[in-house]
């Protein structure tokens, strides 16, 4: 499941980021929906929607999407038709060898929480909506377990507070990212690994991976150079100080280069960020993000 915009696969993995042959994957990255024949469901399913988030609430400004409880709704439903053509017998074994990876949470902060829709910051402390955020999370993931999903990879939110939008709009001086954005997000991402230990200590029959992005994020950050960027604080495409003011919407208003930049836009990192991101996720090519094991170590994993 996911809400947000970008999706590379691992170099070296497959499309459905399938493994050994006799498993199969469950994807859950951004892109489209509504696979229904049986064959393409078997070998990965995509419910993302772009500008979700984990409570249906976020993102409403922006247009139709679909929530993470929707997206799960969706998921069941994948369910009772794979048992309905395969057997349940059958079906549950599937999705029990499955893999499902889980990439939402940056549009609750980014277009709800932040711009303080609806007067949702009288109504929460940041460590309150947190709490909800997680709460939810856990739900979402107890339903996936009730119809046999054994195996999740669950991805943590980024530093947003690096991002050139907010760089721009809390007036950074000198690129230096938003502490007080960064430290709400890296309580919500310790909550979510929390929550994660747990459900898996409590359900002994499953695995969930906790990914670190921002961990990740700020190593690239951090270790420019290495990795071959020239700046990590200017969008390549958009308009105003650190290109955060106004949005990409022309192809004349991108660089020439993206490949040389963190920031593609306003909120989204480059595919040269996300191939990085992908990497670590796929194997921990570059640095160890995913704890306890990485995805391909996941997709081999026998429960």
């Amino acid at each position: 499941m996911a809400g947000t915009s970008t999706r590379t696969t691992p170099r070296g993995a497959s499309p459905t980021a399938a493994s050994p042959s006799t498993t199969s994957s469950m994807r859950t990255g951004a892109g489209g929906v509504g696979l229904t024949n049986i064959d393409g469901m078997i070998q990965g399913v995509n419910y993302a929607s772009a500008a979700a988030g984990i409570i249906s609430s976020s993102g409403s400004e922006l247009g139709m999407h679909v929530s993470l409880t929707q997206q799960v709704q969706q998921v069941e439903d994948t369910y009772e038709q794979l048992s309905l053509a395969l057997g349940e017998a059958a079906a549950g074994n599937l999705f029990r060898r499955s893999v499902f990876f889980v990439s939402i949470g940056s549009n609750d902060f980014i277009h709800y929480y932040l711009r303080n829709v609806s007067g949702v910051q009288m109504r929460y402390l940041p460590w309150e909506f947190n709490q909800l955020l997680v709460s939810t999370m856990r739900q979402e993931i107890k339903n996936l377990y009730d119809i046999n999903v054994r195996k999740v990879i669950l991805m943590g939110l980024p530093p947003v507070g690096c991002a050139p939008h907010f760089l721009e709009e809390y007036g950074s001086q000198t690129g230096e990212c938003i502490d007080y954005i960064n430290n709400v997000v890296i309580e919500f991402n310790y909550a979510l690994r929390h929550m994660s230990r747990e459900f898996i200590s409590q359900h002994p029959d499953s695995m969930i991976s906790y990914c670190d992005t921002f961990e990740g994020s700020v190593d690239i950050l951090n270790n420019r150079e290495h990795y071959g960027f020239v700046t990590t604080t200017d969008a390549c495409c958009g308009l105003g100080k650190y290109g955060g003011l106004i949005m990409c919407v022309l192809p004349q208003m991108a660089c020439s280069d993206a490949s040389s930049h963190v920031w593609w836009d306003e909120f989204h990192p480059t595919d040269a960020v996300n191939r990085i991101l992908a990497d670590n996720v796929w194997s921990s090519q570059h640095t160890k993000m995913c704890y306890p094991l990485d995805l391909q170590q996941m997709v081999k994993l026998k429960l």
